[in-house]
């Protein structure tokens, strides 16, 4: 007797045994995949938010930003002085180390906060993926995904053109911080590996993958888009004192890259506009100073 012979007429067929649903995680945002390249991803039905984060944890992020980031500053100028045997109000007279002192501040903030952000994620009851979890989603498995990250990439290139242009119309008559710390070679290259290495990724996973889910979970989502794309201008108006209108445009170029992130449903793609729009002004100020060896008079 084989073992067919042995299942009882009331045993089900072993094909028909099902294994139950698994659960749809709360952080899902469902993307289709049938995009092409010449359209982006857009999802089949509105993308749901992710749920992770409250209004109490993006209080939790701004106190630690801000008390973190100042510490991180006041220890990086203080290890410099030391080094350099010189004061700290003697050292931020020098362009190149008030960059140095401003980059490895902010790579530590950036570390620290991304630290934060997995502790926030694996405190939760229910095991979350790190990246899912703040809106970072892979490409549709159907389109091209190498193909799609350069065209978001040159979608940022051209953004960067558009408000440059925007920009010579509406700029101040009056220097910014911002400018001085592009005097020489050496202060360049640290901000060009801050604005591109660094800034995309925390920027990105802060605004569009933190904060622009919790506006939009309350709010909705034309009002999470234009109120994170707006606090992505105010964030850098500090670096831009006095420049409102650059802050407005800024606030553009935020509300676009949340735009992008929302009908795509997923932070990669906002990521590499963002990508493309730093990669391409940096590259305009390399080929205009002459290979960073010509730098504008004070």
């Amino acid at each position: 007797m084989n073992s067919f012979d042995s299942q009882r007429p009331s045993d089900p067929p072993e094909a028909e045994t099902q294994t139950p649903p698994r659960e749809q995680p709360a952080y899902a945002e469902p993307v289709s995949g049938s995009a092409g390249v010449d359209s982006p991803p857009e999802t089949t039905a509105p993308a749901r938010v992710p749920d992770l984060f409250r209004w109490r944890d993006l209080v939790i992020l701004l106190v630690f930003y801000l008390v973190v980031g100042a510490v991180f500053f006041q220890i990086a100028l203080a290890a410099a002085s030391a080094l350099l045997r010189t004061t700290p109000e003697a050292l931020q007279q020098s362009a190149s180390a008030k960059v140095a002192v401003v980059a490895i501040s902010q790579a530590l903030l950036s570390g620290a906060t991304l630290a934060l952000l997995y502790l926030m994620v694996r405190s939760r009851p229910r095991p979350t993926p790190f990246w899912p979890a703040l809106g970072w989603h892979a490409f549709p498995a159907a389109a091209p995904r190498a193909a799609l990250a350069v065209r978001y990439m040159l979608t940022g290139a051209g953004l960067a053109i558009v408000i440059q242009a925007a920009s010579y119309n509406l700029g101040p008559d009056f220097k910014v911080p911002m400018e001085e710390l592009f005097r020489d070679r050496p202060s360049v290259l640290m901000m060009m590996a801050l604005g591109i290495l660094v800034a995309p990724v925390l920027e990105e996973t802060l605004f569009r993958g933190c904060i622009y889910p919790v506006i939009a979970r309350t709010l909705g989502n034309p009002a999470g888009i234009v109120l994170t794309g707006t606090l992505f201008g105010l964030a850098h108006s500090l670096q831009l004192a006095g420049a409102w209108s650059q802050v407005a445009l800024l606030s553009a170029v935020g509300i676009i890259f949340t735009y992008i992130r929302a009908r795509t449903g997923t932070v990669v793609a906002s990521y590499f506009v963002h990508l493309g729009y730093n990669t391409f002004l940096f590259a305009v100020f390399y080929f205009v100073t002459g290979g960073l060896r010509n730098f504008p008079g004070p």
